[in-house]
């Protein structure tokens, strides 16, 4: 917006200064960081409607500063009861104090938060409370540097008086969640306790029975198993119609079936292959039996009901860490350590599952393939969740494709000249056991997931509701 013209040629105010200082605006550092905050202020700062201005902008009629303005200097005429109008010593004095007043306080002449209100209108008028206008401006750009451009000490002081100021409409806006809606309710924890039931039934079936019924048995558990975790995924916190709208469980691919399998039956496959030698292929590639791990599968089966409740802690109290904040990096600070304190309980929880379902099945518990690949589908589903779903697919399609392709070398290496591609993964498994690879992929995948969750998970507009988000 353009400053005033002074009568000796100079844009600004009287005393010198520069027409963005007199109106309150902190000048920025010659050499910080342009953020995107700061390019929004500096937009609505300089498109900033006045107080009474309709809400289609700036009302008709003369603008401050112009050369048409009677009684300013340069005006065409004279200002109305002002003797000797028409660029006199009475007109600069006049038009000079006019300046000065409307470069006073920031509800003067132009107002930057009512042109920001007009810009975030639908985020204004569905919003709850302040809150969640403070998470939807941080899910645009607005931290607590740009808030300070506007005369605020952070985004929640300037949300409130966004909230009290927009006009609200006819409709009652949602209620806020209650103590009562923010306990966990039946139906979505029997839907969490279903998968594992479940698949509780298929491995007590795949005991007792062998030939073809254990064949048929298998199909029908494994279609049993398959529809118990949709069932599990469409109601209660692990939905994502709980969140966001529109977000795709577990970052909304097929990968997490393909860990689960080799959770199974990798470990298996891949001791054979190294066991049968550079000359022949695996037992059960040639007729023999496959080696079935049904203690991992029962523990993450199980695992879906702390991973339910972990989703549900972590939505609470990150909510009721949002109304006590009073600063985007205060929230952030306190929601780290839930984060974190959320995941390990879910940890702890699948260790001992792991280890009751070993020693019922008489297995060896793989304590490192089953936590990391708990962690990475727990981590993925929540990022998921929260509306970050391109991360967690590429992480768990990379984790998915590494397994594969440590396999897949290990056959080649049974093709003549290829025994070297089959090295690396032959010493690691030799080294380490066959667990290694999982273990490795989903480790890393898990520790990727986790470094971009305290990132992202951290922030006031990943718990916001999805109206407020928009």
């Amino acid at each position: 917006m353009n400053g005033p013209t002074r009568p000796d040629g100079r844009s600004g105010t009287p005393d010198g200064t520069s027409t963005a200082a007199a109106a309150g605006t902190p000048a920025e550092a010659p050499h910080s960081t342009v953020q995107v905050g700061d390019v929004l202020a500096r937009d609505v700062l300089a498109d900033a409607v006045p107080v009474d201005a309709p809400p289609g902008g700036r009302p008709p009629g003369p603008r401050v500063g112009g050369g048409s303005a009677g009684g300013l200097p340069g005006g065409g005429g004279p200002a109305d009861g002002v003797p000797g109008g028409g660029g006199g010593s009475g007109a600069v004095t006049v038009g000079m104090s006019a300046l000065t007043e409307s470069a006073g306080p920031r509800r003067g002449a132009a107002d930057p938060v009512k042109t920001l209100m007009h810009r975030h209108r639908d985020l204004c008028e569905r919003a709850v409370d302040p809150l969640e206008i403070a998470a939807g401006l941080e899910a645009h750009g607005v931290t607590d540097r740009t808030a300070a451009r506007f005369r605020h000490r952070d985004v929640f002081s300037l949300a409130e008086e966004m909230y009290a100021r927009v006009p609200r409409t006819d409709e009652e806006p949602p209620r806020p969640l209650t103590a009562a809606a923010t306990r966990p309710r039946a139906d979505w924890v029997l839907l969490a306790l279903l998968p594992g039931a479940l698949c509780a039934a298929t491995v007590a079936g795949l005991r007792l029975t062998g030939g073809q019924p254990r064949l048929i048995t298998a199909a029908v558990g494994i279609l049993a198993l398959a529809l118990g975790l949709r069932a599990a995924l469409s109601r209660g916190p692990l939905s994502a119609a709980a969140h966001r709208t529109g977000a795709h469980p577990a970052g909304g691919t097929n990968w997490p079936w393909w860990l689960l399998t080799y959770a199974a039956l990798g470990d298996g496959l891949l001791h054979d292959a190294v066991a049968a030698g550079p000359r022949a292929l695996p037992a059960c590639l040639t007729g023999g039996s496959w080696t079935l791990a049904a203690a991992p599968v029962l523990a993450l089966a199980l695992g879906c009901a702390p991973a339910a409740w972990s989703a549900h802690l972590l939505a609470v109290r990150a909510r009721r860490k949002l109304t006590t904040s009073r600063g985007l990096e205060e929230f952030a600070s306190s929601v780290r350590p839930l984060l974190l304190a959320v995941f390990a309980l879910f940890l702890g929880a699948l260790t001992a599952l792991l280890a009751l379902c070993a020693a019922v099945l008489g297995e060896a518990a793989p304590y490192a393939q089953v936590l990391t690949l708990g962690a990475l589908l727990l981590l993925a589903r929540l990022l998921a969740l929260h509306g970050f779903t391109r991360v967690p697919a590429v992480v768990l399609g990379a984790a998915a494709l590494t397994e594969a392709a440590a396999v897949g070398t290990v056959l080649a290496g049974r093709l003549p000249g290829c025994e070297v591609l089959a090295e690396p993964v032959e010493s690691l498994v030799r080294a380490w056991g066959p667990g290694s690879v999982p273990a490795l992929v989903c480790g890393t995948g898990a520790l990727v997931l986790l470094v971009h969750a305290t990132r992202t998970l951290t922030r006031a507009s990943a718990h916001a509701r999805p109206e407020a988000a928009r």
